[in-house]
């Protein structure tokens, strides 16, 4: 079955693919944001184009009633896992608790949830996730001046709250954590000394690692979720500067040898 098996689907769906994601296998998405992009993070990279709302204020996108009739008729039998992520950041939506317990019912599948930790200061958040199997965290800076230069974010995010969020919620939450790093240029040593340091007070259970790799629209389309762009070449910026996978795998080596856990990176076996 074919990333674009469930092209059946209306491009409202909030229920897409399965995406072969490096990561988590043959992922099914659930997007409980709906067909505008609206997140937290405007970032440069981000595989949406042009986010349409920045926001930090939570609400109802999609109907809980909507997903669990969308998964009803979907087949489950090539699908590793169920992946949370879509038009934005999943941890706005108000229900968000109501779904994972939905698609874990109706799925038996391993759910993931993909952050980017925003959100994780507010209690109710922390709560809504508990029930996830794995919840993928983002930090993509060590410095207030990489965090707006990469993720561009709303004027009320600074990064010791976005790394605190992440530790309280490890403190609370027994299921899988993976922090979840996008790598734009070389770090300087000084650079990757303090993203060991604040890894080792976060301690997650894992390191993803990744460099841009899906084409970035500049008009926003639903199907970039899953990797399906539509639009022709003209709409696309595909040429984001990225490292060498040498550089990236001397970076998983430092990280890995410092920490002793689990570091993944596209293209290779996970450093364990």
């Amino acid at each position: 079955m074919s990333a674009t098996a469930y092209k059946q689907y209306p491009s409202c769906a909030s229920v897409y693919g399965p995406v072969e994601s490096w990561r988590f296998g043959r992922s099914l998405g659930i997007d409980p944001i709906g067909s505008q992009s609206t997140c937290s993070f405007h970032c440069i990279y981000c595989q949406l184009g042009k986010i349409e709302a920045i926001t930090t204020e939570r609400q109802i996108f999609v109907p809980t009633t909507q997903i669990i009739d969308e998964l009803q008729t979907v087949p489950l039998d090539n699908v590793d896992t169920v992946t949370l992520s879509g038009s934005g950041e999943p941890t706005l939506a108000l229900n968000l608790e109501k779904i994972i317990g939905v698609v874990k019912r109706i799925t038996k599948k391993p759910t993931v949830v993909l952050t980017n930790s925003t959100l994780l200061s507010d209690p109710q958040v922390r709560r809504d996730l508990i029930m996830a199997d794995t919840v993928a965290a983002k930090l993509d800076a060590v410095s207030s001046n990489q965090l707006q230069q990469v993720n561009r974010c709303v004027e009320t995010i600074n990064l010791p709250s976005l790394v605190a969020g992440i530790e309280q919620f490890r403190q609370e939450y027994s299921g899988h954590l993976a922090i979840q790093t996008m790598v734009l240029s070389p770090w300087t040593p000084e650079r990757i000394m303090d993203y060991i340091q604040i890894l080792h007070i976060l301690q997650p259970d894992e390191v993803q690692l990744n460099i841009p790799a899906r084409p970035r629209v500049l008009v926003r389309q639903l199907d970039a979720r899953g990797n399906d762009i539509l639009q022709p070449a003209p709409y696309l910026v595909q040429n984001l500067r990225c490292i060498s996978t040498n550089v990236l795998a001397s970076l998983a080596n430092q990280i890995h040898n410092a920490l002793k856990i689990p570091v993944r990176y596209p293209g290779m076996a996970v450093l364990v």
